[in-house]
């Protein structure tokens, strides 16, 4: 009995841990910027702005080169790219084209790309940026067919409503501050040395090795991610307060969660030494923090309350809708990383078969890490015995599945969607494996 209590306080201690390193390091400089992002362009871009390049009437030489280079501009995780999927269907994107963008966004990370070459190989890396490109407009011409019926109901009612009007027109204020809000995503996210180089340093008055360092380091914390975590409990409490009744009009909760929003984000920039307690001031805190001055001003002079309140409420319903599913598959992910033996990926995936290539997408699935993460992962996966195929399959299937990307999804476009959205993914990226493989075993 006691061993079972053992396993089980293992079990939720891995998923809690690694739900503490996901709120702490993974969500502020990408997620949060994609929510608003979501909200912003649901709220300020006309549908016509989207459908016009898009839709389900736009060509289709134009409407999925554009989603894959839509993509590929804002190349974020997994976890990111959902509500920017969800933003721009709902503008009325065509299924077919949002579900290439939903692909080949977390796909083709250029950082992601380039740290794979150098770590496992150029070959998986090649082959991984071209098949992902490839895939993510193949499974979006194959969505768009099967559910073509349903498009099209949805294609005429939106016509009517003149979603496809395209006499409107956007302001300049709304694509500035759009690029701004995408500027903010971007500089939060690029590991180069201009947002990376530390230019001073503080030196923090604490000492990790007291109870309370001791307590951060047994959660695999640092001090900077302690703080992270706290002030997202502080948000979610003001943000509730002051979001909730949003278009009734702004209260003072509504004006200190923006604040809070924005004092959460640089927080977040600068970087830390975890075992020296140094806070490195580097150029990303500088330029998120001119970025959030800039935003600010444009929003207050270019736009009413009014207009600020819908977007104010967009984002925050994205919030509610996606933000506690995500919680959920990461936790539950964490303890399914350690059900799983690593013992396994030996036995299993050591040789190029259809069945090690499934195994590889299984992995992708409950073994979900953040961009980049996967990586090094892969190299372990590597090391420990796995063939090229599966590894390939793996690194094709991670970035696009996970326990949370299928919950979010299947509330937003349904289950049917979900499932033939996942089982393509999973079977395209098991048969990608396999013929890599094969091919690079006859080199």
């Amino acid at each position: 009995m006691d061993d079972i209590f053992t396993y089980v306080g293992t079990l939720l201690w891995s998923g809690w841990t690694g739900l503490l390193d996901y709120l702490a390091a993974h969500v502020l400089l990408c997620l949060v910027p994609a929510f608003v992002i979501a909200g912003f362009m649901s709220t300020m871009i006309p549908k016509e702005a989207i459908t016009r390049f898009l839709g389900p009437k736009a060509s289709k030489w134009i409407s999925y080169p554009a989603a894959s280079i839509g993509g590929f501009i804002l190349a974020v995780c997994s976890c990111t790219i959902l509500p920017l999927f969800a933003g721009i269907w709902k503008r009325g994107a065509g299924l077919g084209p949002a579900i290439t963008f939903l692909f080949v966004g977390p796909a083709i990370n250029i950082l992601a790309i380039t740290y794979t070459g150098a770590a496992i190989g150029f070959d998986i890396a090649f082959a991984r940026l071209i098949l992902s490109i490839i895939f993510g407009i193949i499974i979006g011409l194959l969505m768009a067919g099967f559910f073509r019926k349903e498009e099209k109901v949805r294609s005429d009612e939106m016509e009517a409503n003149g979603a496809f009007d395209q006499t409107a027109k956007v302001k300049p204020a709304v694509w500035g501050l759009f690029l701004m809000l995408i500027s903010v995503l971007i500089v939060g996210t690029l590991q180069v040395g201009l947002f990376t180089n530390v230019f001073a340093s503080i030196t923090l008055p604490f000492d990790m090795n007291s109870g309370f360092g001791n307590f951060l380091s047994s959660l695999n914390l640092t001090f900077q991610g302690a703080v992270l975590i706290v002030m997202l409990v502080v948000i979610g409490i003001t943000a509730w307060k002051g979001f909730e009744n949003i278009l009734d009009g702004f209260s003072k909760w509504t004006y200190v969660a923006f604040a809070l929003i924005g004092l959460t984000i640089l927080i977040a920039s600068p970087s830390e030494n975890a075992r020296s307690l140094v806070i490195g001031l580097n150029g990303r805190l500088i330029a998120e923090f001119i970025l959030l001055i800039a935003i600010g001003i444009v929003a207050h002079r270019s736009f009413t309350k009014d207009e600020i309140s819908g977007w104010v409420w967009e984002t925050w319903k994205f919030v509610k809708q996606i933000f506690p599913l995500l919680i959920i598959g990461v936790f539950a992910a964490g303890i399914v990383k350690v059900i799983i033996p690593e013992t396994w990926v030996r036995t299993i995936a050591g040789e190029n078969t259809i069945w090690a290539n499934a195994v590889g997408v299984l992995f992708g699935v409950f073994m979900y890490f953040p961009t980049l993460v996967e990586v090094p992962i892969a190299k372990m996966f590597l090391d420990l015995g796995m063939a090229r195929g599966p590894l390939l399959a793996y690194l094709l299937s991670d970035p696009e599945l996970s326990l949370q990307s299928i919950l979010v999804l299947n509330g937003i476009m349904g289950k049917k969607k979900t499932v033939i959205y996942v089982s393509l993914v999973a079977v395209l990226s098991t048969l990608a494996g396999y013929l890599f493989g094969l091919i690079i075993a006859s080199v």
